[in-house]
């Protein structure tokens, strides 16, 4: 590579942070002529990464958090300076909320998918018909599909609805906020198909796959996720800290990109231009279809819904919660009249997060059904949050203060055919717009290392289309 190459990322969420932080350390190690141009909406970059601290506590308005077992995130937090800050969550019991009671997760489940006898069949989440439907995974046929299904659909047909709506659902639904028999099984979890064709069962291809030992006794169980000391938000900031001076433009729209003989044209909510040899696109995929409206193959772009959901984190003196539960937090199933779907317990999941004698609870709410909660205002949120909250809890005072944030359409719906759908759309982007890519929470998971690994796979296919002369 001889001439110097623009490219230009368009979203500062965590997937074009990481694409531009990749893309210059990479033209800084190898002396690439690369100009690597970060392109943000707003007047901060890391999309739904927000940290906020007060009277000692430090509170995430979005992600709180991400799987140990994803590398990525670890892997960029430690390249940046901040490997020592890694924080593991406190373990404890976990609960699942149905009919108006809390039951403990029974050990042992993975997504809800039991791999051990005895803790599932003294569970309360199940009537002993539903306990009886659920062991016939062991022995049920296994079923070959042609294409995508839905992920209700297939797990209902191994494990049966009353696993499904009490179990399953609800913990999937708090990582999607979606409709789980709307939802992709091949674009959330393609190896439960898989371990079913490999093994005829789920329970049984968990327990040949997954070491999932029960704890001894005094052991804790070991901490699945992970997050930095100082909030996730000091991982955007250490990030941006290492981009080149001058290379990051906030507030500032793209409204359209045009293709020319010779690279794009990418027009500015200012009404300037800037030109580009290759455009990494990290935006949500309506953003990304209106910005290539010419294009039709963009379309089906138009037909993926996008859920809103709200948290609200409230902090207590810990004399004023006078039941208090043991334990990190609890779902709830889509059959209660709760309104919240969920709540953590970030004091105890997240020690280090709150003072001494405090407590934070975070409860979240914007089911598919219910989507106008998202709009009322803050203290109807939070209402609504210690109404449902004292239905097992014993909350005798209000907040010392309450935070809520709103994430209008910030769950993209993977919804059956969702890999069909993106293998199209990316493979008429290769042949029409070479050098244009997609990275972030819409297309290959949602997750923060999920969006760290497309980060990383745009800045090797742009090279690469580079190094190719494709561009």
């Amino acid at each position: 590579m001889t001439e110097q190459k623009r490219v230009l990322v368009v979203g500062g969420g965590i997937s074009g942070l990481t694409a531009a932080y990749y893309l210059q350390k990479e033209q800084k190690q190898k002396n690439l002529p690369l100009d690597v141009q970060l392109i943000e909406a707003s007047d901060q970059l890391g999309g739904k990464i927000k940290t906020e601290k007060r009277d000692g506590f430090t509170i995430e308005r979005g992600p709180d958090s991400f799987l140990a077992r994803k590398e990525s995130a670890a892997r960029l937090a430690e390249e940046v300076g901040l490997g020592d800050q890694l924080v593991p969550n406190g373990t404890g019991q976990s609960y699942i909320l149905v009919n108006g009671k809390l039951h403990k997760m029974p050990s042992g489940s993975f997504m809800g998918i039991p791999t051990r006898i005895r803790p599932f069949l003294f569970s309360g989440l199940f009537t002993p018909a539903g306990k009886l439907r659920a062991s016939l995974d062991l022995i049920k046929p296994k079923k070959q599909v042609e294409g995508d299904q839905g992920l209700g659909l297939f797990f209902r047909r191994r494990l049966g609805s009353q696993v499904v709506e009490n179990l399953i659902e609800p913990l999937l639904s708090g990582i999607y906020a979606g409709d789980i028999d709307k939802l992709s099984l091949e674009a959330t979890f393609p190896d439960f198909y898989r371990l079913e064709q490999e093994y005829g069962s789920l329970i049984k291809g968990l327990r040949k796959t997954r070491s999932i030992s029960k704890p001894k006794k005094g052991e804790k169980k070991p901490s699945m996720f992970r997050t930095l000391e100082h909030g996730l938000e000091s991982l955007v900031d250490a990030v941006e800290d290492k981009l080149d001076p001058g290379s990051v433009r906030k507030n500032t729209k793209v409204d359209h990109i045009e293709r020319k003989p010779q690279g794009y044209h990418v027009l500015l909510s200012d009404g300037t231009v800037e030109e580009a040899d290759a455009v990494i696109l990290a935006v949500p995929h309506f953003q990304a279809q209106r910005m290539l409206s010419q294009f039709d193959f963009m379309d089906p772009f138009k037909e993926v819904n996008a859920t809103s959901v709200a948290n609200v984190a409230m902090a207590f003196d810990e004399s004023a919660i006078k039941k208090d539960i043991d334990g990190t937090g609890f779902v709830v199933s889509r059959n209660s009249s709760f309104r919240i779907t969920a709540c953590t317990w970030t004091h105890k999941k997240w020690p280090h997060s709150t003072p001494a004698g405090k407590v934070m609870l975070r409860c979240y709410v914007g089911k598919p059904d219910d989507q106008d909660v998202v709009n009322l205002p803050d203290e109807d949120i939070v209402e609504i949050a210690l109404n449902d909250l004292n239905k097992t809890m014993n909350i005798t005072d209000k907040p010392d203060f309450s935070i809520v944030t709103r994430w209008y359409d910030a769950m993209p719906q993977y919804q059956v055919g969702h890999k069909d759908r993106l293998a199209e759309i990316t493979e008429q982007l290769d042949q029409h717009l070479p050098g244009v890519c997609l990275a972030g929470g819409s297309y290959r998971g949602i997750g923060l290392p999920d969006c760290i690994d497309q980060g990383e796979a745009a800045v090797e296919k742009v090279l690469s289309s580079i190094k190719d002369n494709r561009i």
